[in-house]
């Protein structure tokens, strides 16, 4: 018959055991092994970031809950902040949101040590390098007032619809929408061009990102040396003089070269 004390050591064992099964390890990226998180880092569910080593190179990571969800804003937050934070001091490469291993061991075995000469060639290649985003966007009466001074069409359909009712003027509203939405097309495409071209000095990697709302500009991503980061600004300052009142444009970063090197997620996590 086992004592107390006995049994007390079966439960604290299983309770022990069952924790371990409750937890992974969330990784963020991957970066040089002798690279290390801010005292003040903090990462998924309020995770402290640590790192787990493998010859040179190193992941990002924290311990959290494996029956916890993914996926709450805070969520995204923190895992951009971990990346962002890290590749002002250092190269980062960084996973998809939602990567979880078991332990660490898996971190070594099932990502590091399987991509290790890809990894270190890609840090190598970051090396002083982040990524900016330059975001633009249209001041709708000027873009509109813009659009109808150079159309004649839309400018009679405005005309048109001016004293009629929603019913009876309603095929021109119509019309009228379908031509401003193309001409800002036209325009985006125009602006971003030159966008584009104002950077072309600066870097040869860019991302032309997709529109995410009618009334955006410019949104384009691009690989620079942060040594360069004035000169970048000065550039962007340039487009935002020759477009004030019309686009409202703003510099993001340095951050993760999220566009340009994001890793994949181990096989069957994320």
């Amino acid at each position: 018959m086992a004592t107390s004390e006995q049994t007390k050591n079966q439960k604290s064992e299983k309770t022990e055991e069952s924790d371990k099964k409750q937890t992974g390890v969330y990784v963020y990226g991957i970066v040089l092994a002798d690279v290390e998180p801010g005292d003040d880092a903090t990462g998924v569910a309020d995770g402290k970031v640590d790192v787990v080593a493998d010859g040179d190179i190193a992941a990002l990571v924290s311990e959290m809950s494996v029956d916890r969800p993914l996926g709450t804003p805070e969520d995204l937050r923190a895992h951009a902040n971990v990346l962002d934070g890290t590749s002002r001091v250092a190269p980062v490469l960084p996973l998809r949101f939602g990567a979880v291993l078991t332990d660490a061991d898996a971190v070594k075995e099932e990502l590091l040590a399987a991509h290790a000469d890809e990894f270190a060639a890609a840090l190598e290649q970051l090396e002083g390098m982040a990524q900016y985003v330059v975001k633009g966007r249209y001041v709708e009466q000027a873009i509109l007032r813009e659009i109808l001074d150079e159309n004649e069409q839309a400018a009679q359909l405005r005309d048109e619809i001016r004293d009629k009712s929603e019913d009876a003027g309603r095929q021109a509203r119509m019309a009228l929408g379908e031509l401003v939405n193309n001409a800002l097309a036209g325009k985006r495409e125009e602006d971003t061009r030159k966008t584009v071209e104002a950077l072309g000095d600066l870097t040869d990697s860019v991302n032309r990102r997709e529109p995410t709302h009618e009334e955006e500009a410019v949104q384009v991503a691009v690989l620079v040396d942060v040594d360069r980061q004035d000169e970048l600004e000065e550039a962007v300052g340039r487009l935002a003089e020759e477009w004030d009142g019309r686009v409202e444009i703003r510099l993001l970063g340095p951050m993760a070269a999220y566009d340009f090197v994001v890793t994949q997620n181990p096989a069957g996590q994320g």
